[in-house]
């Protein structure tokens, strides 16, 4: 060379063996350097996710825990119910794996129809104390009841069939004398006189405003009423004064107690101060 320097050439015996400059493996040892931060950042991030969801699993379990051992119900008070018993309402409402767990069963039945179970409309479930629940139960409202092929058909103030049943219903009178050919669930019992349903709830309401209860109220084909009250009839005729007769039948009516006859309450008047009883 011009300088008088001698460069000797170094020939590649192995043809795999590369030439590493020395930019090259800084730049390598970088690449190495970010990888592994990279690394160390994913676990970092792995192992807090891992700690928030075992702390998050951990205060749900404890939460579960402590509900259960502190809201088992041990009182029940049950309202509202007069087809089923209170035994028979707490069995319906406290069933399944947490039926006796009150938190639950307070969410659970809040406002919560019944529509598979007959004659209940909806229950409400309340917390009175961590072991005592108020179930009060909302039945659907039955102005009285026809018999029809063997069944027990309810009806409302309106005339719809609310409910068919082979139960007879404690508290709810029996209506006879009706004529219908047919029944259907949730229609309105087909009679000549539909507005015999309003005289029915007005009766029913009137006999429950002085506590008596008829076992039968009766039309005949021109729609004169006559209550029965066991073997005691009482005859009150047309609709005209229905309230004022009821009104003065509750002082009457402890004298009919086991006897046998009919109470002629069909006419009436402000000054009658007695009616005839015939005996039978």
């Amino acid at each position: 060379m011009a300088d008088g320097r001698t460069v000797k050439k170094v020939k590649r015996t192995n043809p795999n063996l590369r030439l590493v400059k020395n930019n090259d493996i800084d730049r390598g040892k970088r690449k190495d350097g970010q990888s592994e931060k990279l690394r160390f950042g994913r676990n970092k991030r792995a192992a807090i996710l891992s700690l928030s969801l075992f702390f998050v699993l951990a205060v749900l379990v404890g939460a579960y825990e402590y509900i259960v051992r502190n809201y088992t119900v041990t009182t029940v008070y049950v309202e509202g119910n007069v087809h089923y018993t209170n035994e028979e309402i707490m069995d319906m409402v406290m069933e399944g794996r947490l039926g006796h767990n009150s938190l639950f069963l307070a969410l659970k039945y809040k406002d919560k129809g019944m529509e598979d179970i007959p004659f209940i409309q909806a229950m409400d479930v309340t917390i009175e104390a961590k072991d005592t629940i108020r179930i009060t139960v909302y039945e659907k409202a039955m102005a009285g009841y026809v018999s029809y092929l063997g069944q027990y058909v309810y009806f409302d103030k309106d005339g719809i069939v609310v409910e068919t049943s082979a139960e007879k219903t404690a508290g709810i009178p029996q209506v006879t004398g009706l004529r219908f050919d047919h029944v259907i669930l949730h229609e309105a019992l087909p009679v000549e006189k539909p507005e015999v349903f309003q005289e029915i709830l007005n009766i029913t309401q009137q006999l429950d405003k002085y506590s008596m209860k008829a076992d039968r109220i009766y039309f005949d084909p021109d729609y004169q009423v006559t209550l029965m009250f066991g073997d005691a009839k009482v005859a009150l005729g047309a609709d005209d004064f229905i309230d004022e007769k009821i009104m003065k039948l509750q002082y009457i009516l402890p004298g009919l107690t086991g006897k046998k006859g009919t109470l002629d309450m069909r006419e009436y008047n402000e000054d009658m101060k007695s009616y005839s009883f015939e005996l039978e």
